[in-house]
């Protein structure tokens, strides 16, 4: 299981610094750090506003199940679920992106029976040398679950030539 300090700081960050908190809104709903979600309600990718973002920037989201497939058993995480590139700030810094993704969002799906799942989000400062095309699947097909499993975000981070997060936030599913 890959270590992933780089989530380890990242969510000790927001909670000693209010300004390192990621807004994400599922169901056309701000969240709040750790909030409930019903797994029907967070399907469809979430909107990512960073009230910090530089619109000059270009930045990247990822999303992870930090506790699959059980939270007292993490064998198989974390899970990816998402890389977005090529997000830019508009207006209140919400964040869109017309590029395509690297791994296509996949809503929470813990087991039957299991506790619920931190499902985290982290934005990055996306470099400006990026190509999501030589990390994606061809064709825009959606990406494997076995390419999902034990992801490991410290290497991703240097793979991208990405810093840590600039911001991160969960919410727990089941």
């Amino acid at each position: 299981m890959p270590v992933n300090s780089s989530v380890d700081r990242a969510l000790a960050a927001i909670e000693k610094d209010p300004s390192k908190l990621l807004e994400v809104h599922v169901g056309g709903n701000p969240i709040t750090k750790a909030q409930y979600i019903p797994r029907a309600e967070a399907q469809q990718a979430p909107k990512i506003v960073y009230t910090a973002a530089d619109p000059s920037l270009t930045y990247m989201v990822v999303a992870l199940d930090l506790d699959a497939p059980f939270t007292w058993w993490r064998g198989l995480g974390p899970i990816l679920h998402w890389i977005q590139p090529g997000y830019k700030a508009g207006a209140g810094g919400v964040l869109t992106s017309s590029e395509p993704f690297v791994a296509n969002y996949i809503g929470p799906a813990p087991p039957p029976g299991s506790a619920p799942h931190r499902y985290s989000f982290y934005v990055f400062n996306q470099p400006v040398d990026f190509d999501g095309s030589k990390h994606a699947p061809a064709d825009g097909k959606p990406l494997g679950n076995m390419h999902r499993m034990r992801f490991d975000l410290d290497e991703w981070i240097k793979k991208a030539k990405l810093a840590d997060p600039l911001a991160a936030n969960y919410f727990l599913s089941n």
